[in-house]
């Protein structure tokens, strides 16, 4: 099995979590049955549920919902940011927001 931490900013906060905990019920169970799948099939998990973004940069795919994450330390992902997508193309705002904290998490 695979390890799922959340990414937290200098102020001990955890975004993706606050993001996840803040949804409707019926896009948390989504949410969390995709958190299931990353545990149980980690880096062979596929679309639909999970795609690369760029670099170490991947997203999950719940819904309309869509969580950055990335691999850290052996078997531990991170979650990195969280958004409910409601255009085709990602914005460029939601991606460089992740790796930003992705380029935090990986300097410390």
């Amino acid at each position: 099995m695979w390890k799922i931490l959340f990414y937290e900013d200098h102020r001990d906060k955890t975004p993706a979590l606050e993001y996840i905990n803040n949804l409707p019920t019926r896009d948390k169970v989504k949410v969390f049955n995709i958190l299931r799948l990353l545990e149980e099939f980690g880096t062979s998990l596929s679309m639909p549920h999970a795609r690369r973004i760029e670099g170490k940069l991947w997203e999950l795919r719940p819904g309309d919902n869509r969580l950055f994450y990335c691999l850290h330390d052996g078997k531990q992902f991170v979650i990195l940011h969280g958004f409910r997508k409601k255009t085709m193309q990602t914005p460029e705002k939601e991606i460089q927001t992740a790796l930003r904290r992705m380029n935090e998490l990986l300097e410390k």
